[in-house]
């Protein structure tokens, strides 16, 4: 592995180069690995708690609350130390923290499932440490793994056509998960062993299409090394933080993906208690991932196409508004799987709208940063969008264990009372409902950056590069810096 610098005009512009399909795709199947991996805790783990390590919902869903603000505060602490790197090595400033992490973490998600021979009071004591230790563990492997995309490439078009692929293959983890885990358990007599085989078969699995992922892309914007340990002085944290937040569109992002992401995982946490109790289908939820989820697909197909038409931030919104409709007439007419699995598809094509936008508006957002301010975080701004979504982690995992303890769900009774059953379906529509129109409202008055207005950021970002560096006594701007080859 060697290290280039490009040249010519895409050095000048800033705007290139061009990816290639493999490098697309190959970024796009971290995000298989990496929701392998996630969508075990947030779609299984609450069900987990409650009905094979016997743990009060509402304890259960403290856990999730405790551990996310956890991550939460993890993804800062990460996307610092990873901005405040100044010796890249081989593996580059991103991917050497992807590479050493990702088996600890394929470890701790097999600990996680694990049901130790220790009192009720032991066995809660061991799924908070645990579940803890695996956020912090993700937040090193994945904070790099989205701060790459800035890395990669400069083209807006570009960076919206990884997101998409990055949602897509996050679709696909989460189809894959929701499809096959309950087959693997449910083919085994004892239920913890078949937790332990199914968790073990997506953790392998995760961690393969993460090297995938390793191997197949490169990071171009980093700076060299020469330049990043010879700049000017460091900004102090609490100035970079300031600055964080006075970044209005990354605020609005932010505001707007904790309410879509808390209402998303509120779903897909419920649905497995929807499909058993409400509908009595338990194959309802391999349905759902057969033919609703995969409606993200087209989804993140059309993304790419609406943007270039009427921008992110309309198709973002038009995203929002179809989740709405759908899940407002799911509340009401939804009472068997074939009308979930109908509505579902809905839902999931509209959330499919946002979710493929976010990577990319989170980068537009750090160059508003770097336009504002003079100070370049790529790192530190994703992980603080990656905080309002660990935040929006803790509520969808909190709020889903109260409801259910206070509506009195209980664990492993096949006959629900009419108070649980309405507090079921109330989780898994009408909450989303309401953060959609949440999410409308934060794009609409706080983000309110056009597609128009990042282009003419990225010109003028080019203009004072281009400037500091003549004025440093170098022949042209160096917008690419280090590229890192296999």
């Amino acid at each position: 592995m060697g290290v280039s610098t490009q040249t010519g005009e895409a050095t000048r512009t800033g705007l290139q180069p061009v990816l290639s399909l493999r490098e697309k795709l190959g970024y796009g199947s971290g995000d298989v690995g990496f929701n392998f991996l996630f969508d075990m805790g947030q779609l299984y783990l609450l069900k987990f708690f409650t009905d094979a390590l016997g743990i009060n919902p509402a304890i259960a869903g403290t856990i999730f609350l405790v551990a996310k603000i956890w991550d939460a505060f993890a993804d800062v602490a990460v996307g610092t130390w990873v901005d405040n790197r100044t010796k890249l090595g081989k593996r580059g400033k991103y991917r050497s923290f992807i590479f050493y992490a990702t088996i600890p973490l394929a470890l701790m998600l097999i600990a996680s499932f694990q049901i130790p021979d220790f009192s009720l009071t032991g066995r809660t004591i061991w799924a908070f440490a645990v579940y803890m230790l695996f956020g912090t563990v993700y937040s090193i492997a994945n904070i790099p793994y989205g701060a790459l995309v800035p890395a990669m490439t400069r083209n807006l078009q570009e960076r919206s056509v990884l997101s998409s692929l990055r949602q897509g293959g996050g679709t696909l983890g989460l189809l894959i998960s929701t499809v096959v885990f309950w087959p693997i358990v449910n083919a085994f007599e004892d239920q913890a062993q078949g937790y332990t085989v199914a968790v073990t078969v997506f953790a392998i699995a995760g961690a393969v299409m993460i090297y995938v992922m390793y191997n197949n892309v490169q990071e171009r914007f980093v700076g060299s090394p020469q330049t990043v340990q010879t700049a000017a002085p460091k900004v102090p944290l609490s100035t970079q933080y300031r600055l964080l937040f006075s970044n209005r569109p990354l605020m609005g992002l932010c505001l707007a993906n904790l309410a879509i992401f808390s209402a998303f995982n509120v779903r897909i946490a419920v649905q497995v208690y929807f499909t058993e109790y409400n509908l009595g289908d338990t194959w309802a939820l391999s349905f759902i991932g057969l033919f609703a989820i995969a409606w993200v697909f087209p989804g993140v197909a059309v993304t790419p196409w609406l943007t270039r038409r009427i921008g992110k931030r309309q198709t973002y919104i038009l995203g929002c508004s179809i989740w709405f409709v759908a899940d407002f007439l799911a509340f009401f007419v939804v009472h068997d799987t074939l009308s979930l699995v109908i509505l579902s598809s809905f839902t999931f094509f509209g959330s499919a709208l946002p979710n493929s936008l976010n990577w990319a508006m989170v980068s537009d957002t750090v160059e508003y940063g770097e336009w504002k301010s003079g100070i370049r975080s790529e790192a530190l701004t994703y992980s603080a969008f990656t905080w309002f979504r660990k935040l929006s982690q803790a509520i969808a995992g909190f709020i889903p264990g109260v409801v259910l303890a206070l509506v009195a769900y209980a664990p492993n009774v096949a006959q629900q009372s009419e108070r649980a059953l309405f507090g079921i379906r109330a989780l898994m529509f009408l909450y989303p409902m309401a953060m959609s129109i949440f999410a409308i409202i934060a794009i609409w008055f706080v983000y309110k950056m056009s597609d128009e207005r990042c282009v003419e950021i990225q010109e003028e970002l080019c203009v004072r590069h281009a400037e500091r560096d003549a004025g440093d006594g170098f022949d042209s701007p160096d917008l690419t810096g280090t590229l890192v080859t296999k």
